[in-house]
């Protein structure tokens, strides 16, 4: 669950260290056969406390729409998550690339627990990317009665099996369940760009994500609901024992996890950030039915074996209807995206939009606030040939502003977009855990939802565009073709010649990438 020290795991396993079970753990083999029970979500909650609400709210509206509340502010996403979870009555699916014991962590994993000691069913599924020697943690949790946790598509463990399975099935482990979905009583959801983790929700010194969800109520929460069937279900989702070397005993670290938890929360209770979510919690409940926008939408997303045996094309995924919404523009399309890896292909079909009229712009992160350096390289040389035909490109300044990172972050805490969206004509948005980038398209399964709101589309854009100039680079190319970015500091226009803000590692890092053969995986 961490990409660093786990907190989790170290407490279930008595405190033995990250580098001590990574060293001790085996090479133990994957049991895709491993004994499964199937099981589906919960239909019958029109009469929990949510489900009255909900049944209340779409009998008022069409036919076949579903209410819609952006998640902007960081401090918003993660409330409104642990809101939700609190007033669970049946249950809670839900899954995500990475989820970090940090104190956002943390909080989401309590949140959990406490549902499930109301005797609420939680079934959480991860990718194995960042769970890889965190077993111990996931099966103290695991060990509830109401808890059950599974692993998408994992690794072998230990080090040899580490280097087993990148050199026998390099094919299967690099692709990575990247949706993202949290769906409750199977009457609320929440999708989105977000993983669980600080720098989502504004709780990081260190580094600000600027980020987007959408909650969705009405039949996008029953979609949800059988997307998240769709992936807990399938062969590569396994139970901890099928691959993992499993504590003598899980019910002892449960317990030692119930009162890390426990511990984190009485911490951090009267945090100047936990006050702040207090007071968000209270100004959903108040406001929620009233901010919804309720529209025509489309759930997409793909199964976790895309372009593989059984499921060979993009027909059946998430490509297929992201490549019919972008199509459609006629006169305009905003893309904001963190990684913008285009091949030659992507980059002509960008390239035809904006020769038929269509005002095409691109905001995605500068080198500097590019959490990903080497991506940035994939990313580069496809600026020139878009720039020449018209479409505007911006690149994110690291000093930028953040909505719900106030509190924790310092003034110079690097920001980076992390946001995954596209506007066409400010009538159509989409919004989910699709970068516009080779893995998105070719390897990683993700999800989200396309909306028919005006009324959400030109509120997207219209953010964007006077955001622009105080929080982005515009480049642009000079009377020589020469690449340069253009910014403005109160009001006092300055260009640059080269990457601003830059070091010159995070150069060469950029520069390597471009000649290495690495951009299908970036």
């Amino acid at each position: 669950m961490v990409e660093r020290r786990s907190v989790v795991r170290s407490i279930a396993a008595g405190a033995l260290s990250l580098t001590g079970l990574w060293l001790l753990a085996g090479c133990a083999s994957i049991d895709f056969d491993y004994p499964r029970i199937e099981s589906t979500a919960v239909t019958d909650t029109v009469d929990t406390t949510i489900g009255a609400r909900v049944s209340e709210l779409v009998a008022a509206e069409t036919a076949g729409y579903s209410g819609f509340r952006t998640l902007t502010d960081g401090i918003d996403a993660l409330s409104v998550r642990l809101l939700l979870a609190e007033r669970a009555e049946r249950s809670i699916d839900t899954q995500y690339y990475l989820l970090k014991p940090d104190e956002a962590g943390l909080a989401f994993l309590h949140a959990l627990l406490r549902a499930a000691d109301r005797g609420v069913r939680v079934r959480l599924l991860l990718d194995d990317m960042f769970v890889i020697g965190k077993d111990r943690g996931l099966a103290a949790f695991d060990a509830h009665p109401n808890i059950e946790v599974r692993v998408v598509n994992p690794f072998r463990r230990g080090k040899v099996g580490l280097v087993w399975s990148g050199l026998t099935d390099f094919s299967r482990v690099t692709r990575r369940m990247h949706a993202k979905s949290f769906t409750v009583d199977g009457q609320v959801t929440i999708v989105g760009g977000r993983n669980i983790a600080n720098e989502y929700f504004g709780a990081d010194k260190l580094a600000k994500f600027g980020d987007l969800d959408v909650v969705g109520v009405g039949p996008v929460a029953r979609d949800a609901a059988r997307m998240f069937d769709a992936y807990w279900n399938h062969e590569t989702a396994l139970p901890l024992p099928a691959f993992a070397d499993m504590p003598e005993d899980p019910a002892a670290g449960l317990e030692s996890l119930r009162a890390l938890l426990e511990d984190s929360r009485e911490r951090n209770l009267e945090s100047q950030y936990a006050q702040a979510l207090k007071a968000t919690v209270l100004r959903f409940l108040e406001d929620d039915a009233a901010a919804l926008e309720w529209t025509p939408y489309q759930l997409v997303f793909d199964m976790p074996d895309k372009h593989t045996r059984g499921n060979p094309g993009p027909a059946s995924g998430i490509t297929a209807p992201l490549g019919e919404a972008l199509s459609s523009a006629e006169r305009e399309l905003i893309i904001l995206t963190p990684y913008f890896v285009l091949d030659k292909e992507g980059v002509r079909g960008i390239v035809a939009l904006q020769e038929r009229g269509v005002q095409v712009t691109i905001v995605t992160n500068s080198l500097a606030a590019n959490n990903h350096s080497v991506v940035h390289g994939g990313y580069a040389p496809t600026r020139k040939p878009l720039l020449a035909s018209g479409v505007r490109i911006y690149e994110l300044r690291p000093d930028a502003t953040v909505k719900g990172s106030e509190i924790v972050s310092d003034d110079d805490t690097r920001a980076t977009l992390h946001t995954k969206a596209f506007f066409v004509d400010r009538r159509k948005s989409f919004i989910g855990s699709f970068n516009f980038n080779q893995r998105s398209i070719n390897r990683d399964s993700e999800s989200g939802v396309i909306i028919e709101s005006e009324t959400l589309g030109r509120a997207f854009a219209e953010g964007v565009e006077a955001a622009l100039d105080d929080q982005a680079w515009q480049l642009f190319l000079d009377e020589d073709g020469k690449l340069r970015w253009r910014g403005f500091d109160d009001g006092v226009e300055t260009v640059y010649q080269k990457d601003p803000e830059t070091t010159w590692g995070q150069r060469v890092a950029a520069t390597l990438s471009r000649i290495l053969p690495v951009k299908s995986q970036l």
